[in-house]
């Protein structure tokens, strides 16, 4: 049987994140895709500008569709945008019985802006990762849901803890964003195990997307019934990767190279 994943999440015009990269990571994980949008973005390498949000029946409408249907083995959230896209989705997944949720609380830009108002975060803590599998926030999401200022292992590990504790069965706080030897540097916590998981950093300016592709490639390691821990491991090993074949488009931060297996080397 073919198996099924399910991204919810923004739409980027220039196709190096949210569910373009999310496709393309099922699509090389040999996972049919499906998809409800919940926002469309104007933007290139160069950043983002215009956001317009679904209508939240139509999201709802979307998710309804595609698992009443086809069926998903597994799920990610990306960019939800507002409180009542994050309530509806947060209700939805448990109305349908979706298993396997990953979620990507995307809430800071490329920029360092926040994306998403108070209310947007008191949403995603109280009714969405306590309905995740995984969380896998990067730093400054995870600074954002803690409160804790985190420049240290020890901070991370901590914001781990935090997280776990707001519901998820599992927490990724992913050091990309981090500084000097932490930056690569991911810590895993799952209430019983606390694991640093490293690999190798890649030089590149063309990072765009990462955080998408990661969860992507988790659900769809999920959705192959893989554990999660290995799903995780698979996943951190495919981003490398595709980083290392970061694709040098635009005037700006390129995005990853998704297709790699396929395109050969550079």
């Amino acid at each position: 049987m073919v198996k099924v994943a399910l991204t919810i999440a923004g739409s980027d015009s220039g196709g190096g994140a949210g569910i373009q990269a999310d496709l393309r990571t099922f699509a090389v994980h040999c996972v049919h895709g499906t998809s409800a949008v919940t926002c469309v973005t104007a933007q290139n390498t160069l950043g983002v500008t215009r956001v317009d949000a679904l209508p939240v029946e139509s999201v709802v409408a979307q998710m309804w569709a595609v698992v009443e249907d086809i069926g998903v083995q597994a799920a990610k959230t990306g960019m939800l945008l507002n409180q009542e896209i994050i309530a509806a989705v947060a209700e939805q997944v448990e109305s349908l019985k979706i298993a396997n949720l990953v979620v990507d609380p995307v809430m800071v830009s490329r920029t360092g802006a926040q994306l998403i108002d108070n209310s947007a975060i008191a949403s995603m803590r109280d009714l969405l990762i306590p309905q995740a599998i995984i969380v896998t926030p990067n730093c400054y999401e995870a600074q954002i849901l803690t409160g804790l200022e985190i420049h240290t292992l020890d901070a991370m590990q901590q914001a781990a803890r935090s997280i776990y504790n707001q519901g998820a069965k599992a927490v990724l706080v992913k050091g990309g964003g981090m500084k000097g030897d932490l930056r690569g540097v991911d810590v895993w916590f799952d209430g019983q195990q606390m694991e640093t998981l490293t690999t190798k950093a890649v030089d590149t300016n063309n990072t765009h997307g990462t955080g998408c592709t990661l969860s992507a490639a988790i659900a769809a390691n999920l959705a192959l019934s893989q554990d999660l821990f290995t799903a995780v491991e698979s996943a951190k090993s495919y981003v490398t990767t595709a980083l290392q074949h970061a694709l040098n488009i635009g005037k700006g931060q390129g995005p990853v190279g998704h297709f790699f297996a396929l395109c050969g080397e550079k």
